[in-house]
Protein backbone atom coordinates (compact mmCIF):
# COMPACT_ATOMS: atom_id res chain seq x y z
CA UNK A 1 0.00 0.00 0.00
CA UNK A 2 1.27 3.45 -0.89
CA UNK A 3 2.12 5.38 2.26
CA UNK A 4 0.66 8.55 0.70
CA UNK A 5 -2.76 6.99 1.09
CA UNK A 6 -2.32 6.85 4.86
CA UNK A 7 -0.49 10.12 5.53
CA UNK A 8 1.23 12.98 3.76
CA UNK A 9 4.78 12.57 2.50
CA UNK A 10 7.49 13.68 4.92
CA UNK A 11 9.37 16.87 4.26
CA UNK A 12 13.19 17.27 4.44
CA UNK A 13 13.18 18.33 8.12
CA UNK A 14 10.81 15.52 9.13
CA UNK A 15 12.96 13.00 7.26
CA UNK A 16 16.07 14.27 9.04
CA UNK A 17 14.36 14.01 12.44
CA UNK A 18 13.15 10.52 11.56
CA UNK A 19 16.67 9.43 10.65
CA UNK A 20 18.01 10.88 13.90
CA UNK A 21 15.37 9.12 15.99
CA UNK A 22 15.99 5.87 14.11
CA UNK A 23 19.73 6.05 14.77
CA UNK A 24 19.19 6.79 18.46
CA UNK A 25 16.70 3.93 18.81
CA UNK A 26 19.12 1.62 17.01
CA UNK A 27 21.95 2.59 19.34
CA UNK A 28 19.73 2.11 22.37
CA UNK A 29 18.72 -1.32 21.13
CA UNK A 30 22.35 -2.26 20.54
CA UNK A 31 23.15 -1.10 24.07
CA UNK A 32 20.42 -3.29 25.54
CA UNK A 33 21.63 -6.29 23.51
CA UNK A 34 25.24 -5.69 24.56
CA UNK A 35 24.24 -5.43 28.23
CA UNK A 36 22.22 -8.62 27.92
CA UNK A 37 25.13 -10.48 26.32
CA UNK A 38 27.51 -9.24 29.01
CA UNK A 39 25.17 -10.46 31.73
CA UNK A 40 24.75 -13.83 30.02
CA UNK A 41 28.51 -14.14 29.63
CA UNK A 42 29.07 -13.23 33.29
CA UNK A 43 26.64 -15.93 34.39
CA UNK A 44 28.21 -18.53 32.11
CA UNK A 45 25.22 -18.86 29.78
CA UNK A 46 27.38 -18.27 26.70
CA UNK A 47 29.70 -21.19 27.39
CA UNK A 48 29.91 -23.51 24.34
CA UNK A 49 29.12 -26.53 26.51
CA UNK A 50 25.70 -25.10 27.31
CA UNK A 51 24.85 -24.45 23.66
CA UNK A 52 26.01 -27.92 22.66
CA UNK A 53 22.53 -29.13 23.61
CA UNK A 54 21.27 -27.70 20.32
CA UNK A 55 23.92 -29.63 18.37
CA UNK A 56 23.06 -32.97 19.94
CA UNK A 57 21.32 -35.13 17.32
CA UNK A 58 18.75 -36.69 19.65
CA UNK A 59 17.79 -33.40 21.28
CA UNK A 60 17.60 -31.62 17.93
CA UNK A 61 15.31 -34.34 16.60
CA UNK A 62 13.18 -33.89 19.71
CA UNK A 63 12.74 -30.20 18.88
CA UNK A 64 12.04 -30.96 15.21
CA UNK A 65 9.37 -33.46 16.25
CA UNK A 66 7.74 -30.65 18.21
CA UNK A 67 8.05 -28.38 15.16
CA UNK A 68 6.33 -31.02 13.04
CA UNK A 69 3.45 -31.22 15.50
CA UNK A 70 3.24 -27.42 15.52
CA UNK A 71 2.99 -27.38 11.72
CA UNK A 72 0.35 -30.13 11.75
CA UNK A 73 -1.71 -28.23 14.32
CA UNK A 74 -1.27 -25.02 12.33
CA UNK A 75 -2.25 -26.54 8.97
CA UNK A 76 -5.25 -28.47 10.32
CA UNK A 77 -6.41 -25.45 12.32
CA UNK A 78 -6.00 -23.17 9.29
CA UNK A 79 -7.93 -25.49 6.96
CA UNK A 80 -10.82 -25.82 9.42
CA UNK A 81 -10.73 -22.12 10.34
CA UNK A 82 -10.90 -21.00 6.71
CA UNK A 83 -13.82 -23.37 6.05
CA UNK A 84 -15.64 -22.12 9.15
CA UNK A 85 -14.80 -18.53 8.27
CA UNK A 86 -16.30 -18.84 4.78
CA UNK A 87 -19.51 -20.33 6.19
CA UNK A 88 -19.80 -17.65 8.88
CA UNK A 89 -19.05 -14.86 6.39
CA UNK A 90 -21.70 -16.12 3.98
CA UNK A 91 -24.12 -16.49 6.87
CA UNK A 92 -23.49 -12.95 8.08
CA UNK A 93 -23.98 -11.60 4.55
CA UNK A 94 -27.18 -13.57 4.09
CA UNK A 95 -30.38 -11.61 3.57
CA UNK A 96 -32.17 -14.04 5.89
CA UNK A 97 -32.14 -12.59 9.41
CA UNK A 98 -32.41 -15.96 11.15
CA UNK A 99 -29.10 -16.85 9.49
CA UNK A 100 -27.28 -13.51 9.52
CA UNK A 101 -27.96 -12.61 13.16
CA UNK A 102 -26.69 -15.89 14.70
CA UNK A 103 -23.64 -15.79 12.40
CA UNK A 104 -22.84 -12.23 13.47
CA UNK A 105 -23.31 -13.19 17.14
CA UNK A 106 -20.93 -16.16 16.82
CA UNK A 107 -18.31 -14.06 15.04
CA UNK A 108 -18.39 -11.22 17.55
CA UNK A 109 -18.44 -13.58 20.54
CA UNK A 110 -15.39 -15.61 19.54
CA UNK A 111 -13.50 -12.55 18.29
CA UNK A 112 -13.93 -10.94 21.71
CA UNK A 113 -13.03 -14.05 23.73
CA UNK A 114 -9.35 -14.63 24.63
CA UNK A 115 -8.03 -17.79 23.02
CA UNK A 116 -6.72 -19.08 26.35
CA UNK A 117 -10.21 -18.86 27.87
CA UNK A 118 -11.67 -20.78 24.93
CA UNK A 119 -8.97 -23.40 25.40
CA UNK A 120 -9.85 -23.71 29.10
CA UNK A 121 -13.45 -24.41 28.09
CA UNK A 122 -12.36 -27.31 25.88
CA UNK A 123 -9.99 -28.55 28.61
CA UNK A 124 -12.29 -28.29 31.63
CA UNK A 125 -15.77 -27.34 30.44
CA UNK A 126 -16.40 -30.15 28.00
CA UNK A 127 -15.27 -32.92 30.42
CA UNK A 128 -17.79 -31.57 32.95
CA UNK A 129 -20.44 -32.07 30.25
CA UNK A 130 -19.26 -35.62 29.63
CA UNK A 131 -17.31 -34.86 26.44
CA UNK A 132 -13.62 -35.80 26.46
CA UNK A 133 -11.45 -34.91 23.50
CA UNK A 134 -7.85 -35.89 22.70
CA UNK A 135 -5.24 -33.24 23.49
CA UNK A 136 -4.74 -32.56 19.80
CA UNK A 137 -8.39 -31.70 19.20
CA UNK A 138 -8.69 -29.68 22.40
CA UNK A 139 -6.06 -27.33 21.01
CA UNK A 140 -7.19 -27.43 17.37
CA UNK A 141 -10.88 -26.77 18.07
CA UNK A 142 -10.06 -23.90 20.43
CA UNK A 143 -7.91 -22.29 17.74
CA UNK A 144 -10.57 -22.94 15.08
CA UNK A 145 -13.28 -21.28 17.18
CA UNK A 146 -11.13 -18.17 17.63
CA UNK A 147 -9.42 -18.00 14.24
CA UNK A 148 -12.58 -18.95 12.35
CA UNK A 149 -14.26 -15.76 13.52
CA UNK A 150 -11.26 -13.71 12.36
CA UNK A 151 -11.14 -15.49 9.00
CA UNK A 152 -14.88 -14.80 8.66
CA UNK A 153 -14.31 -11.05 8.88
CA UNK A 154 -11.43 -11.26 6.40
CA UNK A 155 -13.58 -13.19 3.92
CA UNK A 156 -16.55 -10.87 4.46
CA UNK A 157 -14.37 -7.84 3.75
CA UNK A 158 -13.10 -9.50 0.57
CA UNK A 159 -16.62 -10.29 -0.62
CA UNK A 160 -17.81 -6.74 0.05
CA UNK A 161 -14.80 -5.40 -1.88
CA UNK A 162 -15.95 -7.15 -5.06
CA UNK A 163 -18.01 -4.76 -7.17
CA UNK A 164 -21.75 -5.33 -7.28
CA UNK A 165 -21.49 -5.44 -11.05
CA UNK A 166 -19.94 -8.91 -10.78
CA UNK A 167 -22.94 -10.30 -8.93
CA UNK A 168 -25.41 -8.50 -11.18
CA UNK A 169 -23.65 -9.87 -14.27
CA UNK A 170 -23.88 -13.40 -12.90
CA UNK A 171 -27.57 -13.04 -12.13
CA UNK A 172 -28.14 -11.55 -15.57
CA UNK A 173 -27.00 -14.78 -17.22
CA UNK A 174 -29.33 -16.84 -15.05
CA UNK A 175 -27.13 -17.89 -12.14
CA UNK A 176 -28.64 -18.26 -8.70
CA UNK A 177 -27.34 -16.37 -5.68
CA UNK A 178 -25.29 -19.30 -4.35
CA UNK A 179 -23.90 -20.00 -7.81
CA UNK A 180 -22.81 -16.36 -8.15
CA UNK A 181 -21.07 -16.61 -4.78
CA UNK A 182 -19.43 -19.97 -5.50
CA UNK A 183 -18.26 -19.36 -9.08
CA UNK A 184 -17.79 -15.59 -9.38
CA UNK A 185 -17.48 -13.72 -6.08
CA UNK A 186 -15.59 -16.14 -3.81
CA UNK A 187 -12.81 -17.02 -6.32
CA UNK A 188 -12.08 -13.32 -6.87
CA UNK A 189 -12.20 -12.59 -3.13
CA UNK A 190 -9.87 -15.52 -2.43
CA UNK A 191 -7.27 -14.22 -4.88
CA UNK A 192 -7.47 -10.73 -3.42
CA UNK A 193 -7.27 -11.94 0.18
CA UNK A 194 -4.53 -14.56 -0.23
CA UNK A 195 -1.80 -12.41 1.44
CA UNK A 196 -4.12 -11.61 4.37
CA UNK A 197 -5.06 -15.26 4.73
CA UNK A 198 -1.40 -16.30 4.76
CA UNK A 199 -0.64 -13.64 7.39
CA UNK A 200 -3.47 -14.98 9.54
CA UNK A 201 -2.04 -18.49 9.05
CA UNK A 202 1.22 -17.24 10.59
CA UNK A 203 -0.79 -16.08 13.60
CA UNK A 204 -2.52 -19.47 13.86
CA UNK A 205 0.85 -21.25 13.91
CA UNK A 206 2.03 -18.97 16.72
CA UNK A 207 -1.20 -19.65 18.61
CA UNK A 208 -0.40 -23.37 18.47
CA UNK A 209 2.26 -22.62 21.11
CA UNK A 210 -0.59 -22.85 23.64
CA UNK A 211 -0.25 -26.59 23.21
CA UNK A 212 1.99 -26.55 26.26
CA UNK A 213 -1.12 -25.69 28.31
CA UNK A 214 -2.84 -28.97 27.37
CA UNK A 215 0.43 -30.93 27.40
CA UNK A 216 0.58 -31.53 23.64
CA UNK A 217 4.08 -32.35 22.39
CA UNK A 218 4.41 -29.31 20.13
CA UNK A 219 7.47 -27.12 19.71
CA UNK A 220 7.19 -24.90 22.80
CA UNK A 221 6.29 -27.81 25.06
CA UNK A 222 9.21 -29.87 23.73
CA UNK A 223 11.48 -26.90 24.31
CA UNK A 224 10.32 -26.72 27.93
CA UNK A 225 10.94 -30.45 28.38
CA UNK A 226 14.39 -30.13 26.79
CA UNK A 227 15.25 -27.23 29.11
CA UNK A 228 14.16 -29.20 32.16
CA UNK A 229 16.08 -32.28 31.04
CA UNK A 230 19.34 -30.50 30.19
CA UNK A 231 19.11 -27.65 32.69
CA UNK A 232 19.78 -25.17 29.86
CA UNK A 233 16.49 -23.30 29.62
CA UNK A 234 17.86 -20.25 27.83
CA UNK A 235 19.51 -22.35 25.13
CA UNK A 236 16.45 -24.56 24.66
CA UNK A 237 14.07 -21.62 24.34
CA UNK A 238 16.52 -19.85 22.03
CA UNK A 239 16.39 -22.87 19.71
CA UNK A 240 12.60 -22.83 19.87
CA UNK A 241 12.57 -19.13 19.05
CA UNK A 242 14.82 -19.61 16.03
CA UNK A 243 12.56 -22.34 14.63
CA UNK A 244 9.47 -20.15 15.09
CA UNK A 245 11.25 -17.27 13.36
CA UNK A 246 12.28 -19.45 10.40
CA UNK A 247 8.73 -20.75 9.88
CA UNK A 248 7.10 -17.33 10.25
CA UNK A 249 9.60 -15.64 7.93
CA UNK A 250 9.02 -18.35 5.31
CA UNK A 251 5.25 -17.83 5.49
CA UNK A 252 5.65 -14.04 5.46
CA UNK A 253 7.81 -14.27 2.33
CA UNK A 254 5.12 -16.44 0.78
CA UNK A 255 2.52 -13.77 1.52
CA UNK A 256 4.75 -11.09 -0.04
CA UNK A 257 5.28 -13.16 -3.19
CA UNK A 258 1.58 -13.78 -3.52
CA UNK A 259 0.93 -10.06 -3.10
CA UNK A 260 3.57 -9.22 -5.71
CA UNK A 261 2.13 -11.78 -8.11
CA UNK A 262 -1.33 -10.35 -7.56
CA UNK A 263 -0.04 -6.84 -8.22
CA UNK A 264 1.84 -7.88 -11.38
CA UNK A 265 -1.26 -9.70 -12.60
CA UNK A 266 -3.33 -6.54 -12.19
CA UNK A 267 -0.74 -4.47 -14.04
CA UNK A 268 -0.74 -6.93 -16.97
CA UNK A 269 -4.52 -6.76 -17.15
CA UNK A 270 -4.43 -2.96 -17.12
CA UNK A 271 -1.80 -2.93 -19.90
CA UNK A 272 -3.93 -5.21 -22.06
CA UNK A 273 -6.97 -3.05 -21.51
Amino acid sequence: MNEDVLFDSLGPKAKARLRTVSVLCGLALLGVVAALLLQLGHSGQLDPDRWAVLADGAMLRFLLQGLWMTLVVGLVSTALSVSLGVLLALGRLSRTRWLSLPSAAVIEFFRAMPLLLILFFFMFGLPMLGVRLPLFWQLVLAIVAHAGAIFAEIVRAGILAIGRGQSEAGKAIGLRHWEVMAFIVLPQAARALTPALVSQTVRVIKESSLGYVVGLAELLNNGKVLGEFSGNFIQAYAGVGVLYIVVNIALSRLAERLADRKGSGKSRVQERS
